[in-house]
């Protein structure tokens, strides 16, 4: 049974830094491309930015780029969000995603889904 367990989820003040973490079990981590998603509330989900297998594609929604920074580490099966300049419109649930695809930021590609781990910027 695939699981993706997100954590590091917090409230934290507008302009400091939160990472979250994102641990795969049950797949192959290494022949899948991850991707972190997140939903406000009142909103619908939205990318934020994706990882290929080996990581040598990234790429991020126009809002992250500059501020957050993905990465993986294969050996840990695990996922990161570095997140720098945290704004109060980053307030949101995040979802990890894994998809069998060498690289995918497209909703549809993403066969797993994490439970989503909560962030609140206060201003």
């Amino acid at each position: 049974q695939v699981q993706l367990v997100e954590s590091g989820g917090g409230l934290v003040q507008a302009g400091g830094s939160l990472r979250i973490s994102c641990t795969a079990s049950g797949l192959t981590f290494t022949s899948h491309g991850m991707g972190w998603f997140r939903q406000a509330a009142g909103k619908e989900r939205e990318w934020i930015a994706a990882i290929s297998w080996s990581g040598d594609i990234i790429d991020y929604t126009d809002s992250a780029q500059g501020r957050f920074i993905i990465s993986r580490d294969n050996a840990k099966n695990t996922v990161y969000l570095q997140m720098n300049s945290l704004k109060p419109e980053d307030t949101a649930v995040y979802y990890c995603a894994a998809t069998s695809s060498y690289y995918c930021s497209d909703p549809g590609c993403f066969d797993h889904w994490g439970q989503g781990t909560q962030v609140t910027v206060s201003s």
